[in-house]
């Protein structure tokens, strides 16, 4: 039987004396009690040495101990929704993508060895990485590395410190416009790239390194992309030195997102179709030439994408949300998000799941048919133009994942029109923040559930916002401008143009003043 172990913020898994045993289906689980984790650990208080830097620490303070102990925990592909029979499975330094059946795969965790330790142990040895500059622990991912990639070494881990990103008390729009008290926007666009894709591509670029390492035959990693999933595999791969290459449908996302991966060094193929027909090279591409696919297609990416709601979990004390409201697209990222919930209540982090809501745009909306016809049959749609771009996706591959989350999590399906989804940016913007369209289409979903009752007054709910409004501001000098067309643009705060005159300013300034005053006393 292994020594009982001791994980700290920077250091492998300690012997510690003090636990207490007990049995989970045949197996010693491991309890620790606050008494008996102590992050504040002698051994953590280590000084860097000047000539060297974080991964060079990081590898002189590993031990033959901390290999042993690295090694106890491991993961592997096995099909999606394998039943106990099923003994088909791949070790992770496989390049593979589908089952032998043509289906998708997912990343299984051995279980029953996470669970030798119980939740208060996992919960302690998270929150002792937050804020750490150690390698690699100081990523938002990379904290929860024995959930994520147990076996990489450190020093294939390729990471910008992702994740960690701010939950954000949305006090005003709640009690504006919803008559809410609890309700948080977790910002995951503010990240390296400026969108959450870098919670994933850290992962699969990493894995990408260890191969190469291993001299696996990788020219390259590729993907089809509307935007953000090109610029976060984009600053990965170059901050790897690995070669990437990206196919984007013409003229169908923002200029911020094109320039990132061209900025990043990607070779940028700019294609006649949409994502979808992208998304189908891709594939052939990836079938005849060693270039590693990166689309969620791959399950590595989802299993950084689920540490954003270990994370929303972690950021409320370890308390459970009512609700969570995920945009939805290529439909990965609700998955992602039940997966990271799924974990933490089956080890012991939590007594239960939140309800998992998935936001389409209803000029792109499979998944939203799907959910109202009762789950009776998928029909894949040509997805129209929308502001909200990077979920403009009419057949999306993890359409499966994405039921099977929402089914056991007892989920909803909303859908926002374009006039809903510019609407709802404009109105949170006008309450301090600053977000994307995807996010405009998430909070449609929330208002409408909020209206209908579904969602309560004290519910807690977050809205997890999938990128930074910096990268769509077009979209939003376009609606201030009020020159969208068939579009009322009702908040539209256009500038007031006036004469450079004192007594023409004071006017402007009285008429606006005045006015607002009033507004505010009516509605008190």
């Amino acid at each position: 039987m292994a020594s009982p172990l001791f994980f700290h913020s920077s250091l492998p898994p300690k012997p510690r004396p003090s636990v207490t045993r007990s049995k989970v289906n045949g197996l010693p689980i491991i309890k620790c009690s606050s008494s008996t984790f102590e992050p504040s650990s002698p051994a953590a208080n280590h000084h860097r040495l000047a000539t060297e830097n974080i991964r060079e620490e990081a590898r002189r303070l590993r031990s033959a101990e901390t290999e042993a102990a690295g090694k106890q925990f491991s993961a592997k592909y096995v099909p999606f929704k394998a039943g106990p029979d099923s003994s088909e499975s791949y070790s992770l330094d496989e390049v593979v993508y589908r089952s032998r059946s043509g289906g998708l795969l997912d990343v299984e965790h051995d279980m029953d060895a996470l669970k030798r330790f119980d939740g208060e142990y996992w919960r302690s040895l998270f929150d002792s990485r937050v804020g750490k500059t150690t390698w690699p622990y100081g990523s938002g991912v990379w904290s929860k590395k024995e959930w994520v990639l147990p076996e990489i070494d450190g020093d294939d881990i390729v990471s910008a410190f992702e994740g960690n990103t701010n939950l954000f008390w949305a006090e005003r729009f709640g009690k504006q416009f919803l008559g809410m008290n609890d309700l948080w926007v977790k910002h995951c666009g503010i990240s390296h790239t400026g969108s959450f894709k870098d919670l994933g591509m850290t992962v699969l670029v990493s894995q990408v390194n260890r191969l190469r390492k291993m001299n696996i035959p990788i020219v390259g990693v590729g993907c089809a992309s509307t935007g953000d999933t090109s610029a976060a595999l984009s600053a990965y791969c170059a901050a790897a030195s690995i070669p990437s290459i990206v196919f984007l449908p013409a003229n169908r996302i923002s200029m911020a997102q094109l320039v990132q991966p061209i900025s990043n060094g990607a070779f940028v193929l700019s294609i006649d179709t949409d994502f979808d027909g992208c998304m189908r090279l891709i594939r052939e591409v990836t079938s005849e030439l060693p270039i590693y696919l990166a689309n969620s297609l791959n399950s590595l990416r989802l299993e950084g994408q689920k540490t954003a709601a270990i994370e929303i979990l972690q950021q409320f004390d370890w308390e459970v949300p009512d609700w969570v409201i995920v945009p939805g697209g290529n439909l990965g990222n609700i998955y992602a998000f039940y997966k990271g919930f799924k974990m933490c209540h089956e080890l012991g982090l939590v007594d239960r799941i939140p309800r998992l809501v998935c936001a389409q745009s209803a000029n792109a909306n499979p998944l939203y048919q799907y959910y109202k016809s009762g789950w009776a049959e998928f029909k894949p749609l040509k997805a129209n133009s929308t502001f909200a771009s990077a979920i403009q996706i009419g057949d999306p591959v993890s359409i499966d994942r994405a039921e099977y989350a929402l089914k056991n999590s007892n989920g909803i399906v909303e859908e926002a029109t374009e006039e809903e989804l510019m609407d709802a940016m404009a109105r949170a913007d006008s309450t301090g923040m600053f977000i994307c369209p995807h996010t405009g289409v998430a909070l449609t979903a929330l208002i409408k559930l909020r209206n209908g009752g579904v969602i309560g007054p004290t519910d807690r709910t977050v809205v997890v916002s999938t990128a930074h409004g910096l990268k769509f501001t077009q979209s939003k000098v376009d609606y201030h401008s009020e020159k969208i067309p068939q579009l009322a643009c009702r908040f539209a705060n256009p500038p007031v143009e006036v004469e450079a005159d004192f007594g023409a300013v004071i006017d402007v300034l009285k008429k606006r003043l005045l006015s607002k005053s009033k507004s505010k006393s009516r509605t008190q």
